[in-house]
């Protein structure tokens, strides 16, 4: 995509806090990227360049990939790996995939191959301890796979402990309320794409959009947005920071580029301080 239509790659900043917080792991800091959808059209080599250079000099504790790292056909992930091995971070990198990471049968093999073969660490209903084990890593498997459990995965942990869960499609967040969620990580709606400030997404006012325009038009309009109506449900948390009932989400908008652009809505690299509550 054009520049034009994807706009500047923008820094976003975040302080996030956590009850029962270990003193050690106050300050800690995460970079989370999220869908690149590398697939020579929906992101540049100059911007995956300058997010991993951004990465970097945040100097992150821990960094947090979260899906979709192809578009359907998983090859391209061989020439991303090459890219993002220049990712640095002092406790190492963990992954989610995402629903096109899985797009074929052997998709899901061939993404997890290609990033663990660089030192990332791929969860898939998995906990991990980077930070320690007073922080939890929960992965999840992506929401639209048939294995989407998340049970047998949250009841491993002890209420009263808190942690991190990486789930590709925000979503999820609703079915995870019934958990103690100190921060969920999601990306998988690119932010909505285009939007109105002070209004929010488009999509999420999409469906009664489309009521306005005339029957003979509505087939032009959906060729060229698509069906995004159904991408998520909860339009609402497209990107940011949200608060579920007592946990805490947040949408990274992305670094990949779906027709027709991005508008007031830039591709981001969040950073995340980790304070106590």
């Amino acid at each position: 995509m054009h520049w034009l239509f994807t706009g500047h790659l923008r820094v976003d900043k975040i302080t996030v806090k956590i009850a029962e917080l270990p003193a050690s792991l106050q300050g800690t800091t995460l970079v989370q990227l999220s869908d690149f959808h590398y697939d020579g059209l929906r992101l540049s080599e100059d911007m995956l360049e300058k997010a991993i250079a951004l990465t970097n000099e945040a100097e992150p504790d821990l960094i947090l990939l979260t899906g979709d790292y192809v578009t359907d056909d998983p090859t391209p992930i061989h020439q991303l790996v090459h890219r993002l091995k220049h990712l640095q971070s002092r406790c190492g990198i963990y992954a989610v995939l995402g629903n096109h990471d899985i797009y074929y049968s052997h998709s899901k093999a061939e993404v997890t191959q290609a990033l663990t073969s660089i030192g990332v660490h791929v969860l898939w209903n998995e906990i991990a301890y980077p930070l320690g084990k007073e922080l939890p890593l929960v992965g999840l498997a992506d929401y639209w796979s048939r294995e989407f459990y998340p049970a047998p995965v949250m009841n491993q942990l002890d209420s009263v402990t808190p942690r991190i869960v990486l789930s590709h499609n925000p979503d999820t967040a609703k079915i995870l309320q019934q958990w103690r969620v100190d921060l969920q990580l999601s990306g998988h709606t690119h932010g909505g794409h285009i939007v109105i400030p002070g209004i929010g997404p488009v999509v999420f006012h999409y469906k009664k959009l489309l009521k306005q325009i005339p029957k003979k038009l509505r087939r032009w309009v959906t060729f060229f947005l698509g069906d995004c109506s159904k991408v998520v449900r909860y339009w609402e948390w497209a990107q940011g920071f949200h608060k579920v009932e007592e946990n805490q989400l947040y949408v990274n908008r992305g670094l990949g580029t779906y027709k027709p652009g991005r508008l007031f809505c830039p591709p981001e690299v969040t950073v995340i301080t980790l304070v106590s509550h």
